[in-house]
């Protein structure tokens, strides 16, 4: 559905714009607009599932208003009064605290709503292109165990079925040791054969030539770092001497993660491109981001002491429109994949 580096800028706009704008009008606009295009990207599946945002939504803003106004006793208009002996949530119960934990549920959700989507939209493959080559067998490993927690649900679905035929029920902890047992043997037994199958292939053979230079120039610069460091700290005077054996110790590591990665070869079977509809979507992140970068004073909001409206500006509403980009480029071929 793209390029990565593009939905990745999307995802990480949607993260500082949920972050730093506390205006629950603008945070409203931004968590509408990642539930659509949540809805566009996973072939309008937005009210199915245990997970899905909007459900999601229902039960995290709630919650967190609730907590918020338990354990912030803070604000001018007091709602009710618990007794000031109950541990922790004794006092009185404000309004100002549920709105603030109301603000901080809905920009959690908006997170989360923005991940959602982008982890529909990007498979796992086109993430691992990202990783540089020295952290190949890192992402490998990150993007391995990722594919088994689906597998794992799934496995746990049907043994449940399958010992539901046999007439098992779910009672006690103790029921769930027929359960547990198989799901822990099929998952031993698709680790092994994954590692079996991948040290066939010759899976994280290093070159034996790049190996020493890497471990040269890491010991190297680790030395020069910790050395600099310390003396930052401890030695007066010898500041100037301190930074650039700092800043020679950081390049030492990055020579050594260069020379780790020039030593892996890494072939694409289909190479990822730039298209129109990545500059598109980069395009439609610039607007907020500006915003954030210049006039983040107006995405903020506080209820504090005393709780007033929010004033929502529409330069900033139209700004946050551009994240509709991706929603709108997606295709019916895209979402089949």
């Amino acid at each position: 559905m793209g390029d990565p580096r593009a939905w990745l800028l999307w995802a990480t706009t949607v993260l500082l714009t949920a972050s730093y704008g506390r205006n629950p009008l603008h945070g409203i606009v931004l968590l509408l607009v990642t539930l659509w295009v949540h809805a566009r990207v996973s072939d309008g599946a937005l009210t199915r599932g245990p997970g899905v945002p909007l459900r999601l939504a229902l039960a995290v803003i709630p919650l967190a208003a609730a907590l918020n106004a338990l354990s912030a006793h803070v604000g001018e208009t007091v709602v009710f009064l618990l007794p000031s002996w109950l541990p922790l949530v004794g006092g009185p119960i404000t309004l100002e605290a549920l709105v603030f934990g109301a603000v901080n549920g809905l920009s959690l959700v908006t997170i989360l709503s923005g991940f959602s989507a982008f982890n529909r939209a990007m498979p796992v493959r086109d993430l691992m292109r990202l990783v540089p080559r020295a952290f190949h067998e890192l992402g490998v490993v990150v993007s391995i165990s990722l594919t088994f927690v689906p597998q794992t649900l799934r496995s746990i679905e049907r043994i449940r079925e399958a010992q539901a035929v046999r007439g098992h029920r779910l009672k006690g902890l103790r029921d769930w040791v027929p359960i547990v047992t198989p799901l822990l043997i099929s998952a031993l037994e698709r680790g092994f054969t994954l590692a079996e199958s991948m040290m066939a292939r010759g899976y994280a053979t290093v070159a034996a030539s790049a190996a020493v230079p890497a471990r040269v120039l890491l010991t190297a610069g680790l030395l020069a770092s910790l050395g600099g460091w310390l003396a930052l700290l401890l030695v007066p005077g010898v500041a100037t001497l301190a930074v650039v054996a700092i800043a020679l110790g950081v390049g030492m590591l990055g020579g050594a993660l260069w020379v780790t990665g020039r030593s892996r070869n890494h072939t694409s079977y289909r190479p990822s491109r730039w298209r129109a509809r990545d500059s598109l979507i980069v395009g439609g992140c610039l607007p907020i981001l500006i915003v954030l970068s210049t006039r983040r004073d107006i995405l903020f909001y506080s209820p504090y002491p005393k709780l007033m409206l929010p004033i929502f500006d529409p330069i900033a509403g139209i700004c946050a429109l551009g994240l509709l980009v991706p929603g709108l480029l997606a295709t019916s071929r895209d979402k089949s994949r």
